[in-house]
């Protein structure tokens, strides 16, 4: 068990998963390619069943060497969740489920530690998006119904329910076609319709949009200092580890010389006598 352990482990063997998730997502990006299906659709198919058999192994070696503590590992619970997915029958009712055997390809996510930092970033600054969502939301109602209400009559395609109010606000805020599309029809009608528009996107795209990333920013440079902690902390547990080795091999030394020492003082001492 220590030599699966030390093998599933290994840098390679991270390598090696690596490479088959690249090239799994390669083969499923090919079978969306009917000429290409075509011609080569029984190799490509059972090539991706090799790949998905691999990673079964892989995880039944994992849950082996671990056992219960399989589960304590987040990334471990999320392979398998990515890898369950794809084995469950996709036909009849559940043939949607062919399109999410796509998503073993986010196995790249628990292999690469740089992008775990990233998800694991995006993951802490939850709470704090969450809080700025609700702003963006309360925002959002409040232009929607004086949207409605200023401009519903004329414009009742953009305008007419706070529902369609939102979604064309929401256009509005990503900057798409939103001058030429929506604002200046209503400023014919409404020539003075920019003094509604522009604080609302000052207020959405260039104020709320930027504290998203603001707690997103320091959020990951805290997952980067806690990873960079954790790195010396090792490093320091193995200079210790290394510093103890050091000196016990230098009383071992010290033990062994006065040994000897007292050895060659000894037959010293019975030449003298003899």
């Amino acid at each position: 068990m220590a030599s699966l352990k030390s093998i599933i482990e290994s840098r390679r063997f991270e390598w090696l998963v690596t490479v088959l998730v690249i090239v799994n997502a390669v083969t499923l990006g090919l079978e969306t390619m009917p000429e290409v299906m075509e011609r080569f659709g029984t190799p490509i198919l059972i090539f991706d069943r090799l790949i998905l058999a691999v990673f079964v192994v892989e995880l039944l070696a994992r849950f082996a060497v671990y056992r219960l503590s399989f589960f304590k590992d987040p990334w471990r619970i999320f392979d398998l969740i990515v890898v369950g997915i794809a084995l469950l029958p996709a036909t009849g009712n559940l043939s949607v489920l062919r399109a999410l055997r796509i998503l073993r390809v986010l196995r790249l996510i628990s292999i690469v530690p740089s992008l775990r930092r990233v998800v694991g970033g995006l993951i802490a600054a939850l709470p704090g998006m969450g809080s700025i969502v609700l702003l963006l939301g309360l925002v959002f109602y409040v232009f929607s119904v004086m949207a409605t209400k200023l401009y519903g009559a004329a414009f009742p395609e953009w305008f007419g329910s706070i529902a369609a109010s939102a979604y064309s606000l929401f256009q509005i805020m990503t900057l798409e076609s939103w001058s030429m599309g929506i604002v200046r029809p209503v400023m014919d009608a409404y020539p003075h319709a920019w003094l509604f528009f522009i604080p609302f996107i000052i207020a959405t795209s260039f104020t709320v949009l930027n504290l998203f990333i603001g707690i997103i920013v320091s959020a990951m440079q805290e997952e980067h200092e806690a990873a960079a902690a954790t790195e010396r902390e090792s490093l320091q547990d193995n200079q210790a580890n290394i510093l103890s080795e050091v000196r016990a091999l230098r009383a071992e030394v010290a033990a062994l010389s006065a040994g000897g020492n007292a050895v060659l003082s000894e037959a010293g001492e019975s030449a003298s006598k003899a």
